[in-house]
């Protein structure tokens, strides 16, 4: 069995694929994570949420072009 990594996705990226990723990574919708991260984010006055996503960003690295399907 393969070990699942962390990876910034490139199937399910609205900005750069962080919370995408992260999803994929939990075995979560994409969507429902973008929603709590967004009122999460609000709910500590939004700026610590933005820095946090811009962190992960630069740390996570992105899954390589011949992981991501053809459609």
């Amino acid at each position: 069995m393969e070990e699942k990594k962390l990876r910034r996705s490139r199937k399910h990226r609205m900005i750069a694929g962080v919370i995408g990723g992260t999803a994929e990574y939990l075995g979560l919708d994409p969507t429902l994570l973008r929603v709590v991260y967004a009122v999460g984010s609000i709910l500590s006055v939004a700026f610590p949420g933005i820095l946090v996503y811009i962190v992960l960003w630069i740390v996570i690295p992105e899954e390589s072009p011949e992981a991501v399907p053809e459609a």
